[in-house]
């Protein structure tokens, strides 16, 4: 895919509501949809919008805002997907998955998996100013699956923004003090099927060094209409690519130092 740029608004495009509606629908029947930008690409404001009315659907229907996501913060991930900015997406509790628990691929159309560090907010950040990192209460590994709802997971940035970053499900492994973590700016980390590597990378792949995440998320949640609150969790970016999620075995991500967490895929089921 080439270079996106980040596109302009125009008049003959789909409304942000029918947008939304197409999104839901393909998220609830997990059936692909065409890329929004056929037409024309979404700018920005035209695609936060969307995002944000499907974010309202979700907490209409019982959903809780548990925090915020960082997407291709990692060269190597936004390479992958043909993107080149940074972008801000939510989760909800209904997305989490616990530690250790289930997920079926079926829920999603083309699931991809990445191992993640995410941090847990102890204090609300005033987004008109350069937040603490002692804001930061916690931090642990974490897993993310993110499933486009764009055939064929492809899209430009309008697109992967209006569809919430591809946001689809987490996990969090044990959650570490920040003192008790030391640095964890160039740690390793390992994502494993059923015990084989099948991808490994570093957390220097977040942005440089994955304590700038916050900032980042300040940044973007001002000029985008995002909060971040006290006991929200914000999951800083990959460290590798996304790979498909298997059909079934476990998933597991390591980062050295801070820990590991894991999840069961389970596709076997009757169809």
């Amino acid at each position: 895919m080439s270079a996106v740029t980040h596109g302009t608004d125009l008049d003959d495009r789909p409304s942000v509501a029918a947008i939304a509606d197409a999104l839901e629908r393909a998220r609830l029947t997990v059936t692909p949809i065409a890329q929004s930008s056929v037409s024309a690409p979404l700018g920005l404001a035209t695609a936060y919008a969307v995002q944000h009315d499907l974010t309202g659907r979700r907490v209409a229907s019982g959903d809780r805002i548990a925090g915020l996501k960082l997407g291709f913060t990692s060269r190597a991930k936004a390479r992958q997907m043909g993107v080149d900015d940074v972008i801000l997406g939510s989760v909800t509790d209904r997305m989490r998955i616990e530690d250790g628990g289930g997920f079926d691929p079926r829920t999603c159309i083309h699931p991809r998996i990445e191992p993640e560090i995410a941090y847990l907010l102890g204090a609300d950040i005033d987004t008109d100013r350069v937040p603490d990192p002692a804001a930061i209460a916690a931090v642990a590994p974490a897993l993310e699956i993110i499933d486009s709802r764009y055939r064929d997971f492809r899209f430009d940035l309008g697109d992967v923004i209006a569809d919430n970053t591809s946001a689809a499900a987490y996990a969090i492994g044990p959650w570490v003090r920040p003192a008790e973590a030391g640095s964890f700016d160039n740690r390793a980390v390992r994502l494993e099927f059923d015990g084989r590597i099948v991808q490994t990378g570093s957390t220097s792949a977040i942005l440089g060094d994955p304590g700038r995440a916050l900032a980042a998320a300040a940044r973007l949640a001002r000029v985008h209409g995002f909060e971040l609150r006290a006991g929200m969790i914000l999951l800083a970016g990959a460290a590798t690519v996304a790979v498909p999620v298997p059909r079934a075995g476990v998933v597991e991500a390591t980062v050295a130092g801070l820990g590991r967490v894991s999840i069961s895929i389970d596709g076997e089921g009757d169809e």
